[in-house]
């Protein structure tokens, strides 16, 4: 099963994949799609002002193609990732707790204190691929605001479920959740 979408002016198949009996989701993968990930960023850099943000932060994994794009497209010279584990180049590393839908567990973020000290005081813009439950926007929010960071906006390229209903997000699309015969969840 698959489900049809335009965003960004492309249209693209996503797979539908089980979360659970009776919740469906579609799968949006912006790994190895360089024609969509130059387009959503694009529109979503069109939606959010220049002057609202010092840097842009993203939660490893999925979203680091979107946010590096974006960072190109606007000239940023550096952008942030909350990783899902400590490296051995960070040094006293700052934590939050996330669960996950897409992984279905209990995640880690992680910033180093490099990241944080360029972060204290700055102005933030929090970037995703898809919000669903919100719970990863609130982890990356947590890691801002223990770094000492102002959050300025928040941009995804796809919100699904009860974030369609936020009115502090940016979105291009909405994205439906489904039951388990591929129709679209009332």
């Amino acid at each position: 099963m698959t489900y049809s979408m335009q965003v960004a002016g492309l249209e693209r198949q996503l797979p539908l994949c089980r979360v659970a009996d009776d919740l469906y989701i579609a799968a949006f993968i912006l790994f190895g799609d360089a024609e969509l990930t130059v387009a959503c960023a694009a529109e979503l850099l069109k939606r959010v002002p220049a002057d609202s943000y010092d840097y842009m932060l993203t939660a490893e994994a999925k979203s680091i193609p979107l946010i590096h794009e974006m960072a190109r497209q606007s000239g940023a010279k550096r952008y942030f990732v909350a990783r899902k584990s400590t490296k051995v180049y960070m040094t006293d590393p700052i934590h939050v707790s996330v669960h996950s839908i897409t992984t279905q567990r209990q995640q880690e973020l992680y910033l180093g204190a490099e990241e944080c000290s360029l972060i204290r005081g700055k102005r933030i813009l929090v970037v995703d691929d898809v919000i669903s439950t919100g719970d990863s926007l609130k982890a990356m929010e947590a890691l801002v605001t223990e770094a000492g960071g102002i959050i300025t906006g928040r941009v995804a390229v796809l919100a699904e479920g009860k974030s369609l209903e936020r009115e502090d997000l940016t979105y291009l699309a909405p994205l439906p959740v489904f039951n388990a015969d591929g129709t679209v969840k009332k």
